[in-house]
Order: structure tokens, then C-alpha cells, then sequence
């Protein structure tokens, strides 16, 4: 355990900390005559039930600012698990974010974006002073809750909801021997979901005890595999938003375990393929646990299923 008091604030451990908290993702959205705006943040929350506020908070440096300083309102849009093409995009700097991407034109003008978890319409509240943010309130007039199921963002990667495996242990405990007979035992999707529930609930503790963060163990894997990876060959395998790639790329070279290479590219030093060997230690010893009592035949079926499940076969 490491300890930081606030005379030696180190502001990227700072954040890597802050990473522990799980949040949604959302793309706040404003308009003001003909400009429109996007930004990625996971810094919403509610505030009041009644009246209705809820709240976000926007660097100080962001070129979108003024668009939603002017703005009469500002759109919430929660996005869903199969959205994290969305998140990337307003993520990042680039011309015109809205190029070739559904949306409607909400209160204000501000674009409510299609097939989202959720969408909140809100009136601007008020503007608070918060450091190098900006914190915005709004007064929400108008909302849809979609009913789709929620991408999440933990430790610098993106994550999926699935229920807690000890819940998932209680429930089938309690549950009778016919429960989980019939339509329900034969539903594909189900039984992934409840292996992978299943899988992590003794994997993941195991990795984190390594030291590093998910998306950091992420990383040393890709590149112990293929390196000399630059930017956007990584953010393909790695569902990562782009700016926390770089925080995580800056995280390992500090430990010394990664190192730029040719021409933008990365690769890991001696220590860092040491670091990822024991990660790939970790991951084998798991599945050898798990699928021991299997024979060669089945789990030769089962590894073609998932790769072509997954569309790499």
C-alpha cells in the first residue's frame, strides 16, 4: 500500500487512484447557434431529486466549454455497453465529431445521441469553480431511460455490469435443483455469462496482486505479444479510451517496464517482460485450475467455439 498526503500530491498517482471508482461513461453534448459539441466524461452524478439536478464537471482548458457555458442547455447521454466506438470519438480532438453519427436535436439544440442506456435533457443551472474544472449543473426537463444495459469504466478500461459472483453463488444455493433446468440451462448466453462471473471471481484478485491496473496488466500482455504496437494498432486490442492508453503507457515506463520503439511504437524492456510473464503465469495457472478436468478433445471444441464466437476464427 502506498500512502500520499497532500504536501506530496503526485497528481498521476492521484488519478491512477481514483481509477478504484467505478463509473458509467456519458457524451455531454451543447449547442449554441450553428456550433455543436461532444465531450466524454465520466464525472456525472446526480445531485437533487427535487428540483432535479444532476452534474458534471469539464477542464478549464477544454476548446468545448464556451459552447456549453453559452448554451441555454446540455444533453446527458449514458451510453451503452456496445457504444465504446462513441465514448473514443468525443473522446478525442478531431474536426467534426458528429460526422455520420445518428442523433436527434433535443432542447437548446443540443444533439441527443441514438440507442444510448439513457438521456437526460437539461436546462443550465449553474457553474461552479472547481479547481482546473468546471463544475456545471443542470436542471433536468426532460429524460429517456432506454433500457440498455451500461458501459462502465473502471481503472482506465472499459467494463460490462455483470452481477457479483458471490451474489451469483448465493442465488444458486438457494435456488431448487429444477431452477436452472429447461430453457434457462440451454440459453448460451447465460451459461457464458455465469462462466465468466465464474472465472474472474479468483482470476482477477490474482492479477491485481501484481501491482498493476487492469489496463496496465493489459497492456504489458499485448505488447509481450506483439511489439512494437503504436497507438492506434493498441487501442484496437486493447478497448481502451486513448487517453488513459497514454496514462497507462506513462504509468510502465516510470516502472520501467516499457520503452518506446521505432517509429511511435512500443516495447517492453527486460523487466517488463519479466512483469509479463508472471501475468501470463497467472493467466495459465487459472485456466489449468479451471479446465484441468477437461480432455484435449473438448477444449480443443470449446477454444474453436469461442474464437468463432468471438469472430477470430
Amino acid at each position: 500500500m502506498t500512502s500520499h498526503t497532500e504536501a506530496g500530491l503526485d497528481p498521476r498517482a492521484f488519478r491512477r487512484a481514483l481509477g478504484n471508482f467505478a463509473t458509467g461513461v456519458t457524451v455531454m453534448t451543447a449547442a449554441s447557434g450553428e456550433q455543436r459539441v461532444g465531450v466524454t466524461a465520466n464525472s456525472f452524478n446526480s445531485v437533487s431529486l427535487e428540483p432535479a439536478l444532476v452534474l458534471w464537471s469539464i477542464d478549464k482548458r477544454s476548446s468545448s466549454h464556451g459552447v456549453f457555458e453559452q448554451a441555454s442547455h446540455f444533453a446527458v447521454n449514458i451510453l451503452a455497453a456496445d457504444q465504446i466506438d462513441l465514448s473514443n470519438r468525443f473522446a478525442r480532438s478531431r474536426d467534426d465529431k458528429f460526422a455520420d453519427v445518428v442523433c436527434e436535436t433535443g432542447l437548446g439544440g443540443a444533439p441527443l445521441l441514438s440507442d444510448c442506456a439513457a438521456r437526460f435533457q437539461c436546462e443550465r443551472y449553474q457553474q461552479i469553480d472547481g479547481g482546473d474544472h468546471w463544475i456545471l449543473l443542470g436542471r433536468v426537463v426532460a429524460f429517456d431511460d432506454l433500457g440498455r444495459a451500461p458501459l462502465l469504466y473502471h481503472q482506465g478500461a472499459y467494463c460490462a455490469v455483470l452481477p457479483h459472483p458471490h451474489l451469483t453463488a448465493e442465488a444458486l444455493g438457494n435456488a431448487s435443483p429444477s431452477a436452472f433446468q429447461g430453457r434457462l440451462s440451454d440459453n448460451f448466453y447465460y451459461l457464458m455469462t455465469q462462466a465468466v462471473r465464474a472465472y474472474q471471481a479468483d482470476y482477477q484478485p490474482r492479477q491485481l496482486a501484481s501491482g498493476l491496473r487492469t489496463s496496465e496488466a493489459r497492456l504489458l500482455l499485448v505488447l509481450s505479444s506483439d511489439a512494437g504496437l503504436a497507438l492506434p494498432a493498441l487501442q484496437r486490442l486493447v478497448a481502451m479510451p486513448l487517453r488513459e492508453i497514454e496514462v497507462s503507457l506513462d504509468v510502465l515506463r516510470r516502472k520501467g517496464l516499457l520503452d518506446e520503439h521505432g517509429q511511435g511504437g512500443y516495447c517492453l524492456t527486460a523487466l517488463g517482460g519479466e512483469q509479463a510473464e508472471r501475468l501470463w503465469r497467472i493467466a495459465e495457472e487459472q485456466q489449468q485450475r479451471v479446465f484441468a478436468r477437461f480432455d484435449a478433445s473438448q477444449l480443443a471444441a470449446f477454444q474453436a467455439v469461442l474464437a468463432e464466437v468471438a469472430g477470430l476464427g
